[in-house]
């Protein structure tokens, strides 16, 4: 598995996961399914930061995955020299 189909993974994940979250957190916000959350100590802030930092590990990882095919690539061409 290449390091950008990794990273690609990485960032699809998170992102599902983020927005799972996110919706969990709306739910709370609503009064649905409040019991359940709370059995497990998650509240608003927790969902909440957790999809931020879902987020922002699923924006850098696809960054990161368009950045380095070039990268790879002239690593190659440097080692074929």
């Amino acid at each position: 598995m290449s390091h950008v189909i990794r990273l690609q993974l990485i960032g699809r994940v998170t992102y599902y996961v983020g927005w799972i979250a996110l919706v969990c957190g709306g739910l709370l916000h609503l009064n649905i399914a409040t019991k359940l959350f709370l059995a497990v100590s998650l509240t608003k802030r927790n969902l909440f930061e957790v999809s931020v930092v879902c987020f922002l590990i699923c924006i850098a990882s696809e960054l990161r995955a368009h950045a380095l095919p070039g990268n790879e690539l002239s690593a190659d061409v440097r080692r074929a020299a």
